[in-house]
């Protein structure tokens, strides 16, 4: 699903480059709209969260589940130069996953939901800091790279709940950072700018508070817990 994501992302930027480079209509629109020192716009989007672990032991590996979430923001953008851009974009990322744990791993043989399997439903406060560098302008289109670092409160990290896997509730750390890449277009319609974009989310610090008990088969063998991801937004400036 998430391959057919990007396909369709990329078929439709495809398109529209194609159409602005060899049409024979070259108005530009919003001309000067890049030689603004600061500029504002908001984005809708999806994402996709995945988890990385590091283990303890050689046991069999926790799997997770993933769906698509929604992502949601504002952006402010300051010019540094006709190539490169510094953009504030702070916003609120819902994703859903569930981990699922081997029966084995319990000394078990059957599945059972309520031991092993855990929703971790993550809403975040995402506040990335980027840098934008863009191509020349080309028609109405202007592809463009973004780099940076991001951290992200996670309002439903349960950090600081003293329940945690035995009672059902698996805790996670409520502050994280990551360091971001990505790609997009620039778009130049009539009346504002639309920019799709791709980027990958990669946390540097690990996200999962241990059980109480330091050999609880949930958490006992997680080294580290990291979050990995791709964001899919469409900007509007």
């Amino acid at each position: 699903m998430k391959n057919c994501v990007i396909l369709i992302f990329t078929l439709f930027s495809y398109s529209i480059c194609n159409a602005q480079l060899f049409t024979k209509k070259r108005v530009l629109n919003n001309e000067n709209f890049d030689k603004q020192v600061t500029s504002w716009g908001y984005y809708l989007g999806l994402n996709h969260y995945d988890f990385n672990f590091d283990y303890v032991y050689n046991n069999i590996d926790i799997q997770t589940d993933k769906t698509f979430g929604f992502n949601v923001g504002l952006i402010g953008n300051l010019r540094i130069s006709d190539y490169f851009d510094l953009r504030f974009e702070p916003g609120l990322i819902m994703s859903n996953r569930n981990l699922i744990y081997d029966p084995l791993n319990f000394n078990q043989t059957e599945f059972v939901e309520s031991i092993h399997l855990r929703e971790i439903k993550s809403t975040y406060i995402h506040l990335p800091l980027l840098l934008k560098i863009s191509t020349k302008r080309v028609n109405n289109i202007k592809p463009f790279l973004l780099a940076g670092l991001s951290t992200a409160i996670n309002l439903s990290s349960q950090e600081n709940n003293i329940d945690d896997n035995s009672s059902g509730q698996f805790r996670m750390k409520e502050n994280v950072f990551f360091y971001e890449l990505g790609f997009g277009i620039d778009i130049y319609l009539e009346w504002f700018k639309f920019s799709p974009s791709v980027r990958g989310v990669f946390a540097l610090s690990d996200e999962h508070v241990a059980d109480n008990d330091i050999n609880s088969p949930w958490t006992n063998n997680i080294k580290f817990m990291k979050t990995s991801g791709i964001l899919i937004n469409f900007t509007f400036q």
